[in-house]
């Protein structure tokens, strides 16, 4: 594994390996490893003069990635695991209460326009097809909807389905964290101990 003192030094060096070309390849095609290099070339060249927690902390925070992106970035950073779950929680953490809060009176809003009418469509649709087990138990099958590290079961779709089964903001904010801190000490033991 490749170590550099700073992100302008991983830049600069992989630049002169042309490592630029590589991942050209990789977009044009060419998958496994190389795919895997072309992720750590463009985190390194778009976000590398941000400091590695702040990048960690980010990429936690985005749709669908969320602590399963996070958590092995921070690894790739080679940063000691509990820092690593620190910086991925935080980033985790970040959108559930602006979502809580904000989602159902922006839709209320919104709804009026069509083009908005089939995004909320699609998004109940796949919300509630993932979600049986929020409707059986309400707060509770949050926990266990967030806590599962699987695609689509991550913060995000946790509010969306709180909102959609009006679970109050209190019962919902506590669930979906209590899922998101037992899916990033799940992800972070397996990811530490294994590699």
């Amino acid at each position: 594994m490749l170590e550099f003192a700073s992100a302008t030094e991983a830049v600069t060096i992989l630049t002169r390996r042309g490592w630029d070309q590589r991942a050209q390849r990789t977009h044009d095609g060419i998958e496994g490893e190389d795919l895997t290099e072309a992720v750590k070339v463009f985190l390194i060249a778009h976000l590398g003069f941000l400091p590695k927690e702040l990048v960690v902390v980010i990429v936690s925070a985005a749709p669908v990635v969320e602590l399963r992106g996070g958590l092995p970035l921070a690894h790739f950073y080679q940063m000691p695991a509990n820092q690593a779950l620190i910086f991925s929680l935080l980033g985790n953490f970040l959108p559930i209460i602006p979502l809580l809060l904000l989602f159902r009176p922006t839709s209320r809003i919104l709804l009026r326009f069509t083009w908005y009418q089939r995004l909320h469509a699609w998004l109940h649709m796949r919300t509630m097809h993932r979600s049986d087990v929020v409707e059986r138990y309400g707060a509770l099958g949050l926990i266990l909807f967030t806590a599962i590290p699987f695609p689509t079961t991550g913060a995000y779709t946790a509010c969306l389905a709180a909102s959609f089964f009006d679970i109050r903001f209190r019962y919902a904010l506590i669930a979906i964290s209590a899922g998101v801190l037992i899916s990033g000490i799940a992800i972070t033991a397996t990811l530490y101990s294994l590699f």
